[in-house]
C-alpha cells in the first residue's frame, strides 16, 4: 500500500483563487488524485484541484525555516500569537 502524504480531505469553507498550473504539474496532480482515491477507498474520484490547498498547507507545516520565521515573527508583534492561532 502507497503511503501518500495527504491523508482524507477535509471540507473546510474555501477562499476562491485562480491559479494557473504547467501541464506537467497537473498531470502529476490529477495521477495523484486517481491514487489517493484508490489508497484511500474513496467512491468517488477526488478533484485535483481540491489536492492543492491540503498539499500547500501540508508544505508549510513541515517546512521548519517557516516554523521559525512565523515563531520569530509572532514574538516580535504583542499578541500576535492568540491570533495565529
Amino acid at each position: 500500500m502507497t503511503k501518500l502524504k495527504l491523508g482524507p480531505l477535509e471540507d473546510d469553507k474555501p477562499v476562491k483563487l485562480t491559479i494557473e498550473l504547467p501541464a506537467a504539474v497537473f498531470r502529476d496532480l490529477k495521477s495523484y488524485a486517481e491514487i489517493l482515491t484508490r489508497t484511500g477507498g474513496a467512491t468517488t474520484p477526488a478533484e485535483p484541484a481540491k489536492l492543492i490547498a491540503p498539499m500547500i498547507e501540508r508544505f508549510m507545516a513541515t517546512d521548519r525555516a517557516f516554523a521559525k520565521a512565523r515563531r520569530n515573527a509572532a514574538q516580535s508583534v504583542p499578541g500576535a500569537a492568540e491570533r495565529s492561532g
